[in-house]
């Protein structure tokens, strides 16, 4: 992997803040980075899902006597 030293950098001073290594700091931020794209890929099939599928008009109205709402 190749990083250009700027980046090096602002990661080495980042990591030496949160009191980790570089390797830490660059593990955490590699599996955040793959959890937002999962995230984004669920939202874009959920979103999908809906546009295939839209909600009809009377779908969830059997579940309307079982909502409680604070007074």
């Amino acid at each position: 992997m190749t990083l250009d030293e700027r980046l090096v950098a602002r990661v080495d001073r980042a990591a030496r803040k949160l009191g980790t290594s570089r390797s830490a700091f660059t593990r955490d931020a590699l599996r955040d980075a793959l959890a937002r794209l999962a995230t984004r890929e669920k939202e874009r099939r959920h979103r999908r899902g809906y546009e295939d599928r839209p909600v009809e008009r009377s779908e969830f109205d059997d579940w309307s006597s079982e909502q409680a709402w604070p007074d």
